[in-house]
């Protein structure tokens, strides 16, 4: 089992604590074992966490700043909301963020839901069948930039008169699809992710799981390429939490999500105990 931390509460206070407090937190995680470093793609804070006005740093951005200050974990987006880029911009985004890392990206992507942000921002906000349209060309586009085709791409929402990407990603960027739609979001894992993050729970995982193998099987996957991780933000450091881990595994998942309680005011000590205290302990 191993551990992705998602870094998702910049802390309300001063600009100039920002940066010095998420360099220290993905440090902390480098050095405890961490195996993947996650923000979410958002504008304003999720209401869900804080108030839209809490301070909140654009993604990518952020991730070409922790690229300089870490050397082996993983980077990605979880996940970016295929509303925010054109396709062409995302992949050439992703593939400066692959190259400057040394090969240590992921592209996370999901279908975007934060309407309040799409609004203040001027940013349009299809229907959710749109979206999830969309989503397809995009994944279908960043795969073609990714390939020796540079030819133009067609599709119903971008048309690309060409596709090329230079440099080429140090290693094509694992795809990962966040979601447990059982209709479209599994029959896109299935058919184009190398990673499925999912936040269903323990009870229903089995079926959601069953569902996903069949999608492989409908499209041709074999169903063991694909990297399973899931969501899980309970307390790690109570007693009966490396027993809800052993039950994820059973399942065959590989990394769970966790990080820091929002509000936390020290997130780089929090991840300096899991590593200290957890991930020693895992098997």
């Amino acid at each position: 089992m191993k551990f992705a931390v998602h870094y998702i509460d910049f802390l309300p206070g001063a600009p100039e604590k920002l940066a010095p407090t998420l360099a220290a937190t993905v440090k902390a995680a480098e050095q405890g074992g961490v195996d993947m470093f996650t923000l979410a793609d958002h504008f304003f804070q999720m209401e869900d966490i804080g108030a839209a006005e809490d301070p909140f740093l654009e993604g990518y951005t952020s991730m070409g700043y922790l690229a300089a200050l870490t050397q082996r974990i993983t980077l990605t987006m979880l996940v970016t909301g295929v509303t925010y880029r054109y396709p062409g911009v995302l992949a050439k985004t992703a593939t400066t963020l692959d190259v400057l890392s040394g090969g240590r990206s992921m592209l996370g992507l999901g279908a975007a839901w934060y309407d309040r942000e799409h609004h203040a921002l001027g940013i349009p906000y299809p229907p959710l069948s749109d979206r999830f349209e969309m989503l397809e060309e995009t994944l279908q586009i960043c795969l073609q930039m990714w390939s020796t085709n540079d030819g133009p791409y067609q599709g119903k929402h971008y048309q690309l008169a060409e596709t090329i990407c230079q440099p080429q990603p140090i290693r094509r960027p694992p795809i990962l699809i966040g979601g447990s739609g059982e209709k479209k979001t599994l029959r896109m894992v299935a058919q184009y992710a190398d990673v499925w993050n999912t936040s269903a729970s323990l009870e229903e995982l089995p079926h959601k799981l069953d569902v996903l193998r069949r999608h492989c099987d409908a499209v041709g996957r074999d169903f063991s390429e694909i990297r399973l991780t899931a969501a899980y933000f309970a307390d790690p450091f109570t007693d009966s939490y490396l027993h809800v881990l052993d039950q994820y595994s059973a399942l065959g998942i590989d990394t769970v999500n966790t990080g820091p309680v929002p509000g936390n005011p020290d997130p780089a000590g929090w991840v300096k105990r899991l590593g200290d205290e957890v991930i020693p302990r895992l098997t």
